[in-house]
């Protein structure tokens, strides 16, 4: 079925053009995440004679994400009262200049302001992006996008992360250039993405005037969209680490990186499958997903040596690429149009806030419980209590609480 929104003059329908171009920018908090990693240590031989660089230097790919969390709902206050359209639009430029603002710079400090600013915009970015989504497509078509953003930024982050490595040769200032590729997306965006009206005619702002955040709804779902976060990045972040601490040597990067991109790609299955297995599953699908993460973490504490980090990072990477989607649909899509920047916008913060909690929870479970594969198994008892949780919610909130599709369709079909 065709997604249409309706504007003063037309009608648009959203096809595969505005798809690929909401995935492109859905990518963009990605690559501020990890294009620059393969170049943390030129950085931290270059800053070494710098006061506390030992902590700075990480916080350059730590606090892009730190503030999607802090400023994604103040992003979502924004779609709703001036549109979807003009904050892309504006973020995309700024995160282009912000973004490459450290190919010049020689200033740690300065790098640091300019990755906040960089956080900023990602948090605009990525709220407006999933915004669209939802509101240019419905049905099993939404779906699909939604399973398409799991899939396209997890190949995303393999593809930033060889190409910083590929242009960290030229020192560690040539890898930031890459931002510049937003201004790029602009363009079509500029000429191909439209805002979208409610059925009567409404506009976000006008809307948003009228209608509250719905808390009552969303707010145990959030809460367990920060805890998916955290568990979505627990192999990403650990995997090399806990190959170490089984056996495999520190300067083996074939294997390593082997197994990364196997879990990766695991990962990017499970975003894959979504669409079909939502069909038939609908909101059922969350605590399998979180039952899922739970097995592959378990594997990692119970299964001895690299066999049992292999299997566990797999099966818990597959999960995660369910509970990304589902996650998001669990909460985004059951939104009227009139809510959805805001609800997109404290999603988009949940799940980020979880993502900068994981090396630091991880950690600290680490120290107290005498290692790291014991804090990633009791993270995995912990995704048992939440996949029990879930089901039992999935099957009493959903019921009574969520405006139907049918509704939700009219508004902006």
């Amino acid at each position: 079925m065709t997604s249409a929104s309706t504007t003063t003059h037309r009608i648009h329908r959203a096809g595969t053009a505005q798809g690929i171009l909401l995935l492109a920018g859905s990518c963009m908090p990605v690559l501020g995440s990890v294009l620059i990693t393969p170049v943390l240590p030129q950085l931290s031989a270059h800053f070494a004679a710098t006061p506390g660089s030992e902590v700075l230097v990480p916080m350059i790919v730590a606090l892009p994400a730190l503030f999607i969390a802090l400023m994604a709902p103040f992003a979502g206050q924004i779609v709703d009262r001036v549109g979807r359209k003009p904050l892309l639009l504006v973020a995309m430029v700024v995160y282009a200049l912000v973004g490459t603002a450290p190919a010049w710079m020689e200033g740690l400090t300065e790098i640091l302001v300019s990755r906040v600013l960089v956080g900023i915009c990602e948090a605009a970015i990525m709220t407006v992006c999933t915004a669209l989504i939802v509101d240019y497509f419905h049905g099993q078509r939404r779906n699909r996008y939604l399973a398409a953003q799991t899939v396209v930024t997890t190949l995303a982050a393999t593809v930033f992360i060889a190409l910083g490595g590929a242009l960290g040769g030229g020192g560690w200032h040539t890898p930031f250039w890459v931002y510049a590729v937003s201004l790029v997306l602009a363009i079509p965006m500029f000429f191909l993405l439209w805002e979208p009206r409610a059925s009567s005619g409404t506009s976000a702002a006008e809307a948003a005037e009228r209608v509250a955040i719905p808390w009552r709804r969303i707010g145990a779902r959030l809460l367990v969209t920060v805890f998916g976060g955290f568990t979505f990045y627990v192999v990403i972040i650990e995997v090399s680490y806990l190959l170490v601490g089984a056996g495999v040597a520190a300067d083996d990067t074939a294997v390593i990186g082997g197994v990364a991109a196997v879990a990766s790609l695991a990962t990017a299955i499970g975003g894959i499958l979504f669409a079909s297995l939502v069909r038939r599953l609908d909101v059922r699908l969350l605590p399998i997903a979180f039952a899922l993460q739970a097995v592959g973490l378990l594997i990692v504490w119970i299964v001895p040596g690299v066999p049992g980090v292999v299997a566990g990072a797999i099966v818990a990477s597959f999960g995660s690429g369910l509970v990304l989607p589902t996650l998001l649909r669990w909460v985004v899509a059951t939104t009227t149009f009139a809510e959805r920047g805001r609800v997109t916008g404290l999603w988009t913060a949940s799940f980020f806030f979880g993502q900068f909690l994981t090396p630091i929870l991880i950690g600290i479970l680490a120290a107290a419980l005498g290692g790291l594969t014991t804090a990633v198994g009791v993270v995995g008892v912990a995704a048992v209590a939440v996949a029990v949780a879930t089901f039992v919610a999935t099957r009493r909130l959903d019921a009574v609480a969520s405006p139907s599709e049918d509704v939700r369709a009219r508004e902006t079909a």
